[in-house]
Order: C-alpha cells, then structure tokens, then sequence
C-alpha cells in the first residue's frame, strides 16, 4: 500500500483519488477551499442557482467508467441526460443553426439549412477526425505518452505545424461553418492559430456521443464525486493549501501544506497534482513557458417573468462572442441564466444580448457578475488548462508523469482535452501508473 498525496479537489484531483483508494492505497485528498468540487460547484442567490463551471460534458463513457471503477455505477448516482440539441449558433447575418448531437444524418440536415452543400462540408470535416480520434484516444488519452515508444502516426500528429486556423480556413469558405468549428476552443481562451489541429476533434465527439448534462446541475456529479471520496475511505482536508512537494534524492517524499497559519508535512510516496503546476516551486520550472488559458467574463441572472425560450445553449457570434445557458434553477415563474462573455465587453453584457434579440434587462431580480481573475481565484486555477501556444505545444503540459519520480499530474492542466471527460481520463493514467496496492 503507498501512501499517495493528491493535490487539489477539482473533477480531476476527486477522480484520481477515488481511482487509487479502490486500489487499496492511502489516500489523502488537499484542497485549498472549504468545499470540494472546483468548478463543479453551484452558485446560489435569492432561490436562483447556477453552475458555476461546465453545464455539460462529452464523452459519457469516461464517467461511467469511472464511478464503475470506484464503486456504484453512475446510473445509481447521477442522472446524465443527453442534450438535443447541443446548441444553437446565431450568427451576424442573422441566420442559425441547431446543433443536433449523436447523429451525423441530423447534423447533415442542419447545416443543409444554412446552404445547399453546407451540410456535406460539414460532416465531411467531422467526417476527417475519425482516425485522429481513435489515434489519441488509444495512444495519448488512455496510453502514458512515451517518445520511445509513440506510434509514428502520433509523434507525426504532435509535430504537425498546420493550425487549426489554418485548416478551417482550407476546408470551409463559409465562415458560418469556421465559426461553429472553432467557438468552443475560442470560448476557452484559445487563438486558433495557435491551436493544433488534433484539437478539433471536440466537433467528431460531440456528433458521435453527443453532449450530456444532470438535470438541475451538473454540480451533481462534483456532489456524487465527493460522497464517492467517502465511500472509499480517503481522507479529504479541505482549506488546506498544498504549498511545495519536499524532494529528497531524486523523488517526492511529502506534501509542505499550510491550514490557518499552520505549516505542516503530509509524508506521500506519490504526489498527484491536480491543480496548476506553476503554483509548486518544485514543478514551476518545468512550465515556466506555459501560460493557463483564462475562463471568460461571467454574469449569473436570475429572471423573473416571461423570458424567450431558448434551448440549453445558445452561442452569439461576433465580437464579443456571447454563450447564454439556460441550466439553472429558479423559483416558480422565473429562469436562471448564465452569460459567458469572451473578447471585447465595452458596455454591460445585456446591452449585448439586448442587441442580439435577448433583451431581458427588465425582468432581472438577482445578478453575480464574475470577472477571469475572480473565477480563477476561486477556483485555485483555470479549469481550461493551459493555453495552446502553437501548434507543437502539445508536449509543454506536465502529464501523467512529471521529472520528479513520484509526481505525477492529472486534470486540466495536464491533459489537451477541454472538459470533465479529458480530466478524467488523466486521472485513469495517473491511477495505472501508480497501480495496485
């Protein structure tokens, strides 16, 4: 049995946890605030409540596995309902698309609506990431990633200097398409001509499993994870800082932490780091080119009302490119909304929606308006990992295994995914490079 350190209760930080306690390690879980959960958590004001991260996930399949490989089966613990549609795209001209997810026919369909030959050019670019998907899925995803021992294939996909700017701007004239192509990379703080093309791939998993949220808030899955955490026997201290990893000869032999004041050692034959490594003096500088990719501006409302009827996402493109989710709780007769705002905020962002047809700024009877910087604070880092800073940057991410031997890294930050799914199969490397008890 090894005694195992994970730092940070985030999505990736609880996942990993969980994973190695059903091993039959020790597990200790810190994390810095009072509650577990990362951005998994839920704002609440005056009976609205709200997500305060991800109201969706792909890739069901990561976190069934997950809660199946922990303990009881997801389907006993959360209710992970698929969307459809995904989304809707509103663009300048004032044309739109509903986004189906899990159906190439559908999607087909939908895109066929904006122009003849549109919807063809679109399942043909989903079409194009089949083999890129199951290239990284087996290889890099599920696979501790190993120069020596990377298939050619990969280690050509890694080094590839085309962005994925440049491969929208080959493949679609129709900057409707580009736009629906890229938004989620760009809503995530990316440049896409810094992002590598494999980094696209979000749009071939989302035809091919679709996207799926926990009716009331995804929050629930953060809130299942935590009981999970418990059920497996590890041991979680919250407001609890993890401040360095003490190296001696080469490996990791405690976790320096700090609680109200108090300094103090907790003794780890591994170290799981699942928060940004740049917050350890001991792994800092193995990133000290890394840049983390900032969450954007986000105002919760709540209304109260008639209010237009909108599906579970809406995205409004242009600048600033607006997401507007209709997630949340609220009492009788109201909505609670979230707005993510990302680019060029001059003027308050309902004045924004207002211009876009969404005009709900006389029905608004609660408000938290949550700027990048606040979000991170509270967070103890940014769920959306590090920023892509060209197309080669694959390898800048610190993950599964790190240079100090028994540091190993899990969660955003150490994988090239964007979401809980990615988080989670970063914790399923971490848990079998550590292995069985």
């Amino acid at each position: 049995m090894a005694r195992v350190v994970v730092i940070g209760g985030g999505f990736g930080g609880m996942a990993a946890a969980a994973r190695l306690a059903k091993l039959g390690h020790e597990v200790t879980l810190l994390e810095r605030s009072a509650r577990l959960g990362g951005a998994l958590t839920t704002l609440e004001v005056d009976g609205f409540a709200w997500d305060a991260g991800p109201s969706s996930t792909l890739l069901p399949a990561v976190v069934r596995d997950l809660f199946r490989k922990s303990g009881r089966p997801l389907e006993r613990e959360v209710d992970l309902q698929p969307l459809d549609p995904v989304r809707e795209h509103r663009f300048a001209d004032g044309s739109s698309v509903r986004l189906p997810g899990g159906s190439r026919a559908a999607q087909l369909a939908a895109f066929e609506q904006l122009g003849p030959g549109l919807g063809q050019q679109w399942v043909d670019h989903v079409a194009s990431y089949g083999d890129t998907w199951e290239l990284l899925r087996k290889e890099w995803f599920e696979r501790p990633f190993d120069d020596d021992v990377a298939p050619r294939e990969l280690i050509a996909l890694l080094d590839r200097r085309e962005s994925l700017h440049k491969r929208l701007r080959r493949t679609f004239r129709d900057e409707r398409l580009r736009l629906v192509a890229g938004h989620r990379l760009v809503m995530d703080g990316h440049a896409l001509r810094d992002v590598p093309v494999l980094a696209g791939v979000d749009v071939y998993l989302e035809q091919r499993f679709g996207a799926w949220t926990v009716p009331g808030g995804i929050a629930a899955l953060g809130a299942a994870m935590a009981d999970r955490l418990t059920l497996r026997g590890v041991t979680v201290l919250t407001s609890t800082d993890a401040t360095d990893l003490v190296v001696r000869e080469g490996r990791v032999a405690a976790v320096r932490t700090r609680q109200d004041g108090v300094r103090a050692e907790v003794d780890a034959d591994h170290a799981v780091v699942a928060i940004d490594p740049r917050r350890l003096p001991a792994l800092a500088p193995y990133v000290r080119r890394t840049t983390p990719a900032m969450p954007p501006a986000v105002s919760h409302v709540g209304l109260d009302g008639d209010v237009p009827d909108l599906p579970h996402e809406v995205v409004l493109h242009g600048d600033p490119l607006l997401v507007v989710r209709t997630g949340g709780r609220a009492p009788a007769g109201g909505a609670a909304w979230t707005v993510l705002a990302r680019g060029t905020v001059t003027e308050d962002v309902l004045t924004w929606l207002a211009r876009h047809g969404l005009d709900v700024r006389g029905r608004v009877v609660a408000r938290v308006d949550r700027s990048p910087d606040e979000l991170v604070e509270a967070w103890g880092g940014s769920p959306h990992g590090m920023l892509w800073q060209g197309p080669r940057t694959a390898r800048t991410r610190l993950g599964p295994r790190t240079p100090i031997a028994g540091v190993l890294a899990a969660g955003a930050h150490a994988t090239t995914g964007s979401g809980l799914p990615f988080a989670g199969l970063s914790a399923a490397l971490v848990a079998d490079l550590v292995g069985r008890a």
